[in-house]
């Protein structure tokens, strides 16, 4: 698709995964609208963008979780008159721990950002595209999409809405002119962890936001309905269709145990505008 001079609206803009499209679209030529609760951060990466490519940029600070707030994002952009071709719902965050020990609060902020906002943003923005017949959405999953993540429970399963959500609307607009497309990257070397407060939900080796990037623009060119960066990730994700689900719960489980010490996430923490998240 071409993307020179059209607008790309990326949630999660502000560091890891969601920075680098904004860059990457960039270079292409794309007009950007940039979402994250970190103005400072946004308007720092839009003035750079707008003096290196010589695009227009736009910043909308907002936290997604927040109920109502995709539906006020599209008024905005509306009022801005720009005409979204290129969706890319990045933000997201993750917990860890014992599921009756973490916050509930916070589980309930993490499906709403990483499910329902997906979801409201996807219905908001995918009729004008279909007027246009000509448009593209990026869901960003993650390899914990393809099995359950014990310790990660609510994680692992908004992931994999997310994956299910995006492959059957790939099957219901392939032909009306509009793309869908899931990025499921594994483990990724951003802030992600931090976020999380528990490394041990980092397995294999840290992919690099950019390659992670050029690797999912690059496959939406191709039109393949999902993409796992790095070959590893790959065959780790396909694992759990050749072993039992306890075998895959048993293996997934041992590598995800909180270690002693390593907190649990009672404390809502600090959420994350990054979708460099995946257990990837």
């Amino acid at each position: 698709m071409t993307i020179h001079g059209k607008w790309t609206l990326v949630t999660g803009a502000s560091s890891g995964i969601g920075e680098q499209f904004a860059r990457q679209l960039a270079k292409q030529g794309s007009y950007l609208v940039l979402v994250a609760r970190s103005q400072s951060k946004l308007e720092s990466l839009a003035s750079e963008l707008r003096k290196r490519y010589g695009i227009k940029a736009e910043v909308i600070p907002m936290d997604l979780a927040k109920e109502g707030a995709p539906s006020e994002l599209y008024r905005q952009c509306q009022l801005l008159k720009v005409d979204i071709e290129l969706l890319v719902n990045n933000a997201g965050f993750a917990t860890h721990g014992l599921f009756e020990e973490v916050s509930g609060e916070r589980q309930h902020e993490e499906v709403m950002l990483n499910v329902a906002a997906v979801v409201d943003m996807t219905h908001l923005f995918l009729p004008d595209m279909l007027r246009r017949s000509s448009g593209a959405v990026i869901n960003v999953a993650s390899t914990a999409g393809f099995q359950p993540l014990p310790y990660m429970a609510v994680y692992g399963a908004t992931k994999a809405f997310v994956l299910s959500f995006t492959q059957a609307l790939w099957w219901e607009n392939r032909n009306r002119g509009v793309k869908f497309f899931a990025l499921c990257p594994g483990s990724t070397d951003t802030s992600f962890f931090n976020v999380v407060g528990a490394e041990e939900a980092s397995v294999g080796k840290k992919d690099t936001p950019e390659r992670v990037v050029e690797v999912a623009l690059r496959a939406l060119e191709e039109g393949k309905l999902y993409v796992v960066p790095g070959v590893q990730n790959y065959f780790g994700a396909q694992l759990s269709r050749f072993i039992t689900r306890k075998q895959s719960l048993r293996l997934v489980g041992s590598m995800l145990r909180p270690r002693k010490g390593s907190g649990n996430n009672k404390n809502p923490g600090n959420q994350s505008d990054l979708a460099g998240r995946t257990i990837r």
